[in-house]
């Protein structure tokens, strides 16, 4: 559900005034009954929909919300977190740019209030046969895109030791594919044992080991899972393609072993996609300056279209240091749209994939702006070292910008049509 909000004019204050007048004057009785929230009525839905896949036992969250037994001691941390938007994790800003999403998992602030009165009034357990049946979860070997058609996995199981410094590397895996393939969906996933250790895990396809950079593919990270591609729009993995494992793991204490695999569905055999979707990371800007201790320093970057794109998706790439980002595009006339900006946690690699009748369609000779924030400051809880000045860097304790970006190219034609379209859409709403 989308965000949306709403300035009240002076007709509108008085209304709401009127309203609060009007509950004011009723019996006690009947307005306790009205503001009256539950556990098991209200807030466990809530829980359902969207905190439970994370709040459980052996998944990623510190604790777990799936009983009000479990839930009731962090009553008060729960009203803090969702109030401020900081749970569930979803950090686009709701009063800039485009508003419409796909798997979009941020709270309404119908469901925020709810949480905030059920805690204001002693977080209530109520009736127990009110709770909604609990909801069922796959276990760690379930895929998000759904069942794969090929799955790749790294070489060999890996060791990750009990104590260690973190490990960056390469491992490379033979595809397996004796023919070209259109694919519709990709998902990079660490073993079920060995998630705990995998900060991120990005794939590539690659004609041979030596190849400078290869193709994307795929990235693995904490809140980021499988990429389902928009209808119509697909990538091809080549024949006796090599798939590139760019991990980064990190020792927990205990030795932990992963073997991470990437998941693909194809198209059927000799269907094309009308599309080929491009997942790139764009604007790079390798000439970080970070002074120590300073908060909000900006650094911009450009990247420049050459063709008429339409885009589907975008992601903040930035490490501890972090703040904010925003993507504008300049456009060929000279003047400027402003496309999205997000709140930067380095717990949390989000992409926010544009819902179909707001993607963004740029005209060739566009620029892609992207501008970030970096905050060393020791007020950021992610910061390293803020007596030190950081550059851009492969380390969690570097940084960089830049926005990995999904999009497809249009003609000439395709484009006025999509913007014709667009238009007739806007005339319709307004």
């Amino acid at each position: 559900m989308n965000t949306r909000v709403r300035t009240l004019g002076s007709g509108s204050l008085g209304v709401v005034v009127g309203a609060l007048l009007a509950l004011a004057a009723l019996p006690a009785g009947a307005l306790a009954q009205d503001q009256e929230v539950t556990f098991t009525r209200d807030v466990m839905p809530i829980l359902q929909d969207s905190c439970q896949s994370c709040h459980r036992d052996g998944a990623i969250a510190p604790m777990s919300l799936m009983t009000y037994q479990e839930t009731r001691p962090w009553a008060r941390s729960i009203r803090e977190k969702v109030s401020t938007r900081t749970m569930p994790p979803w950090y686009i800003d709701p009063n800039v740019g485009v508003q419409g999403f796909k798997y979009d998992r941020s709270l309404s602030q119908e469901q925020i209030d709810t949480i905030v009165a059920w805690v204001d009034a002693g977080a209530p357990r109520g009736n127990p046969e009110d709770l909604p049946p609990p909801r069922q979860f796959a276990d760690r070997d379930m895929w998000h895109i759904g069942e794969p058609d090929w799955v790749v996995p790294i070489p060999e199981p890996f060791l990750v030791p009990a104590e260690g410094a973190n490990w960056w590397g390469d491992l490379f895996s033979p595809s397996g594919l004796t023919e070209d393939r259109w694919i519709k969906a990709v998902e990079t996933k660490p073993s079920a044992e060995g998630f705990p250790v995998v900060h991120h895990a990005v794939t590539r396809l690659q004609e041979h080991e030596d190849a400078e950079e290869g193709d994307f593919l795929n990235e693995y990270a904490q809140g980021k899972n499988g990429d389902i591609f928009p209808p119509g729009t697909g990538r091809l993995v080549k024949a006796n393609s090599i798939i590139r494992f760019n991990m980064h793991y990190a020792s927990i204490g205990r030795d932990v072993t992963d073997r991470t695999s990437v998941g693909l569905q194809f198209y059927p055999e000799g269907e094309e996609p009308e599309k080929e979707l491009f997942s790139r990371a764009l604007a790079q800007n390798f000439d970080l300056d970070i002074p120590p201790g300073e908060d909000n320093v900006r650094h911009d970057s450009y990247h420049p279209f050459t063709t008429n794109v339409r885009l589907t998706g975008f992601q903040p790439h930035l490490h501890n240091r972090g703040k904010r980002q925003c993507i504008e595009a300049i456009l060929p006339d000279g003047n400027t749209q402003t496309i999205s900006c997000a709140t930067w946690d380095f717990g949390w690699h989000i992409v926010y994939n544009y819902a179909d009748d707001v993607q963004p369609l740029l005209p060739a000779g566009s620029f892609l702006h992207t501008i970030t924030w970096h905050d060393n400051s020791a007020g950021n809880r992610w910061n390293p070292d803020a007596e030190n000045w950081a550059g851009f860097g492969q380390r969690s304790s570097d940084d960089m910008s830049f926005t990995w970006t999904s999009y497809y190219e249009l003609t000439d034609d395709e484009y006025a049509a999509a913007v014709a379209a667009r238009e007739a859409m806007n005339a319709d709403d307004n």
